[in-house]
């Protein structure tokens, strides 16, 4: 390692290498090597005019001999990084997280260059002090986290926030991981079932009385109607006429939740209180949104090949889920067992009140027609 590979590393000559820059390339090689080429690289730069400080170098030779000696953490060396004054900080004290390196979309790559060459100016302008942060002092550290906060809410001349613009495009890629997910369970699903005997629709006269009675429930106040509302987005608009059509739109919420519980002020007030305990409606729609598209696959399909009768318990869907050939997963250990357990505790329940499992656990012929029927169209995409 010499100077020629930071320049290279870099894309720029020495005399306008920044400590971010000699930093970065130092961190690109094991740290022995970094170690014993830190003289001729300090000689170098000195060379060409731009001899960095005292205060950067000791902080160089500290922290990669932290690191050779097997003693440095992540956040020790994240945290030198940042003290050369240029590198945007990983995680701001209001809880902006800049994705790594190898994941930033085009828009968070654009945000970070444009923070680099802003903290690059401010350096200049002899606005920041790198000597001081890599000193640790902890007022420059805090001017340093108020400008990037500063930068990061502030608007560009083309109107976009860079915050905002980042998380923007953060959540556009989640979106598009989650639809992605979510067309491959659906075609599973319904290769699955394709090679599976058609399952018998219940008699009209089974569902009328089962739709009668969920509208009955969905009525009530509190738990479980307000959480079957939410899931099924019924809180927004009115409830389908035809029984079926409200069964099926109810039990595809259960597995896909359209909403959340509708908010009070009251219900502010406790949210903002940490030390509190979930509510059950919350605890049950946290874990229904905690179930992954290959947890909800392999269960449903299990419980299509055994047919009425099986017992449908949070247990044995658990060890169900484990065991399925139709979805890759690793051995499961008696841990994951149990959280799996536990989301599908807040599951069963809710398919008690839709008659898709009897007060003991146990499948109906009315779940085992409609539990596919209503995943598939939890998944399929709205016209």
């Amino acid at each position: 390692m010499d100077v020629d590979f930071v320049c290279a590393f870099a894309d720029r000559p020495p005399g306008r290498l920044t400590r971010r820059d000699v930093a970065r390339a130092l961190l690109a090689v094991p740290s022995g090597v970094a170690l014993v080429a830190l003289p001729d690289l300090r000689r170098a730069l000195l060379a060409a005019g731009n001899p960095l400080s005292r205060a950067f170098w000791d902080s160089a030779k500290a922290t990669l001999g932290s690191i050779e000696a097997g003693v440095a953490t992540v956040g020790d060396v994240q945290r030198w990084l940042e003290s050369t004054g240029t590198e945007p900080i990983l995680m701001t004290p209001g809880y902006f997280v800049w994705p790594e390196e190898d994941e930033r979309g085009p828009v968070a790559a654009e945000m970070h260059r444009r923070l680099v060459a802003h903290l690059e100016e401010r350096v200049a302008a002899g606005a920041i002090d790198p000597d001081a942060l890599a000193g640790g002092d902890p007022e420059a550290r805090a001017a340093y986290e108020e400008l990037q906060e500063r930068w990061l809410a502030t608007a560009l001349p083309d109107g976009r926030t860079p915050e905002q613009a980042v998380n923007d495009e953060q959540d556009e890629e989640l979106f598009a991981a989650w639809d992605e997910e979510e067309a491959f369970a659906l075609a599973e699903l319904r290769r699955i079932l394709g090679d599976l005997p058609r399952r018998p629709e219940p008699p009209a006269a089974e569902l009328d009385a089962a739709g009668a009675r969920l509208r009955e429930l969905l009525a009530e106040p509190g738990y479980p109607a307000n959480v079957l509302r939410a899931c099924a987005g019924l809180d927004d608009r009115p409830m389908p006429r035809d029984d079926r059509e409200l069964w099926l739109t109810v039990a595809a919420g259960v597995a896909g939740p359209i909403a959340d519980l509708p908010e009070s002020g009251d219900e502010l007030v406790e949210f903002a209180d940490l030390e509190r305990r979930l509510s059950e409606e919350d605890l049950t729609l946290a874990n229904l949104c905690a179930i992954q598209h290959a947890d909800w696959l392999a269960a449903v399909t299990a419980l299509a090949r055994l047919g009425p009768g099986v017992l449908a318990s949070p247990e044995r869907i658990a060890r169900l889920i484990a065991e399925s050939e139709d979805i890759e997963s690793e051995e499961q250990d008696e841990e994951e067992l149990e959280a799996t357990e536990g989301f599908f505790a807040s599951v069963v329940p809710l398919w008690a009140c839709l008659g898709i499992v009897d007060a003991g656990g146990v499948l109906t012929p009315l779940g085992w027609w409609g539990l596919p029927e209503a995943l598939e169209r939890a998944w399929t995409p709205a016209e």
